[in-house]
């Protein structure tokens, strides 16, 4: 019997630490912590092994190409596949209400045009039925957009790449020669961030449509966790974190595909203009206040 294949990306801390751990707890045979950083990444799993668990570790940059197609061929030749894919690793605008290209692009960079990488080398090593969770946020809910055009185009059924990708280029080119307007957003703070997560659950359903060979692939909110990107703002510990991604990967049904969760496992309608999240995003953005005058 193949022993099953988790990747974690961004994992050396935070949530993507948290899914690591669970991974291990749920009995998953191969973990990998993946980290940009090799000291870091190899202090956290030495960290895991302190406490019985026994993830493997590989350095990724998702960022990198190369460091991408690296790892995905290390891959292929030591387990020729992988069962579960996590799309971890996210990036925060460093100042909340100020958005310069250089910060957004980075945002962008990371959070969205990293998965694009990881797609493209590690979709074609997916076993038939493996499971692909992307981290998305409350942050990826479509209502985080004001902008009729682009609420429109994103949710439309017969959604593209090319659609997302020219969300992207919008946003990119709208910072860089100073057009962004704030009415386009559900409110001005952190816009790259949520640009990135909007953009990641769009993708989602497009990645669903276009993967075929019943693998399935969800994005989740997992809710505010305290970490170091939350400068240790949030009502949920990074073990909590860890529990709605292992579920997707592990325990809902196979026939569950293209679907929006939020960190309690519930299933929410990801163009749902009636959903009430506004709660959720002022309690997150004055604990993220507070966080950073401490």
């Amino acid at each position: 019997m193949v022993s099953k294949v988790a990747v974690v990306t961004g994992s050396n801390q935070g949530i993507g630490f948290g899914i690591v751990e669970e991974l291990c707890r749920r009995n998953v045979e191969i973990v990998y912590l993946t980290s940009r950083d090799e000291e870091r990444g190899r202090k956290a799993v030495k960290s895991l092994e302190d406490s019985g668990f026994y993830p493997k570790f590989h350095q990724l940059d998702v960022t990198d190409e190369t460091s991408v197609k690296v790892f995905a061929d290390f891959i292929k030749e030591k387990h020729g596949g992988v069962d579960i894919l996590i799309n971890n690793a996210g990036f925060l605008d460093p100042d909340f209400y100020k958005t310069t290209y250089e910060d957004a692009k980075k945002v962008i960079d990371v959070n969205f045009y990293g998965i694009v990488l990881i797609q493209k080398y590690f979709f074609p090593i997916l076993r038939d039925d493996a499971r692909v969770v992307n981290v998305s946020s409350a942050w990826g809910h479509i209502t985080n957009i004001k902008n009729t055009y682009w609420i429109q185009r994103l949710i439309k059924d017969d959604l593209t790449y090319d659609d997302v990708h020219a969300f992207i280029k919008w946003f990119l080119d709208s910072v860089k020669d100073g057009t962004l307007k704030g009415e386009d957003f559900i409110d001005n703070s952190v816009v790259a961030y949520r640009i990135s997560k909007v953009a990641i659950s769009a993708l989602t359903k497009v990645q669903q449509k276009e993967v075929g060979r019943g693998i399935s692939i969800n994005h989740l909110n997992p809710g505010f966790v305290r970490t170091n990107m939350t400068r240790g703002g949030g009502d949920m510990t990074i073990d909590e974190a860890g529990l709605t991604p292992a579920y997707l990967a592990l325990d809902i049904d196979q026939s569950v595909k293209g679907k929006y969760f939020w960190f309690d496992k519930t299933e929410v309608d990801w163009a749902d203009f009636n959903l009430n999240i506004i709660d959720t995003f002022e309690v997150f953005e004055k604990a993220l206040d507070e966080a950073k005058k401490n």
